[in-house]
């Protein structure tokens, strides 16, 4: 195998693992009936002027599987972080104590628990399409390098090897899916 075949399949191969760790990224703010720190992540917040992240002017704990508490570095900012989370749509209801936000973690009903698996099945999706869209670059660089003087056994191999990494990489999205799946479907 060439340098230059050598090169695609490394390059495919990275490209795809950050396909797989932005999917378990959005599976983590998928809740599964218990608190996480990452349910709240990409959630922000008005900051002098400027939208900034929660975790960003707060610290954010789950002192039990039901609790989340959001205690701000700053008191005045109390209001808005709880106006921030209601209006995210995460069916969170902040209770202010003047010190800190407390957010229930409801237990989810059998309907949100398949919404959510809706959700998930679709990010699911979108990952493969990006891992197929990274196969049809990779297979277009092999062509390329037909045309610059490879042989056609090399780029036939090539393909084959490409076919293979991305068969692979969609395997593992369908895994990781099932594990989140049978996650949230758990009671």
């Amino acid at each position: 195998m060439t340098e230059e075949a050598k090169f695609i399949i490394e390059e495919i191969k990275e490209s795809m693992q950050h396909a797989l760790i932005h999917l378990e990224k959005e599976f983590h703010k998928y809740r599964t009936g218990k608190a996480s720190p990452q349910m709240l992540e990409g959630v922000k917040v008005e900051y002098y002027g400027n939208p900034t992240a929660i975790d960003k002017i707060a610290n954010i704990n789950t002192p039990d599987a039901r609790m989340i508490i959001v205690q701000p570095w700053e008191k005045n900012m109390l209001h808005p972080l709880a106006k921030a989370i209601l209006d995210a749509n995460l069916g969170f209801n902040p209770q202010n104590n003047g010190e800190f936000l407390r957010i229930a973690v409801p237990p989810l009903t059998e309907e949100r628990r398949r919404d959510l698996v809706k959700k998930a099945k679709g990010e699911a999706e979108i990952a493969k399409v990006s891992v197929r869209n990274m196969r049809r670059t990779a297979v277009e660089d092999a062509k390329k390098l037909e045309k610059n003087g490879a042989s056609e056994d090399d780029t036939k191999t090539l393909e084959k090897e490409i076919q293979h990494i991305t068969d692979s990489f969609i395997a593992q999205v369908d895994k990781i899916l099932e594990h989140k799946e049978k996650d949230i479907m758990t009671v």
